[in-house]
């Protein structure tokens, strides 16, 4: 098993936070994922993987300027584990799979 560990500072003018809530911006649900999906490309040398989600789970919102910490770990599967944390605050998790060959 792989266990890599990324940074994303979220951009406090990331194009999201237009709609997403206008007074009380969060990042959204996708925007999480994609970031995933990203780190999970760099991770596996796969780029353009399309990677489909297995499952995820959105545990505590992410505001603008937040510094959030990915932990992605590759299966003997191929999929991979990923948590995000803000500081000590569970963020969001899953799992991701490589598209069937």
């Amino acid at each position: 098993m792989i266990e890599q560990c990324f940074v994303w500072a979220v951009p406090t003018d990331h194009p999201a936070f237009a709609g997403h809530f206008p007074g009380r911006p969060i990042v959204p649900g996708v925007v999480l994922l994609d970031q995933a999906m990203l780190f999970a490309e760099q991770l596996s040398g796969q780029a353009d993987c399309h990677w489909q989600i297995s499952n995820a789970k959105f545990l505590s919102p992410v505001g603008p300027g937040e510094t959030l910490n990915f932990t992605l770990q590759r299966k003997s599967s191929g999929s991979i584990a990923f948590s995000v944390h803000a500081a000590e605050r569970p963020v969001a998790s899953g799992s991701l799979m490589p598209p069937a060959a």
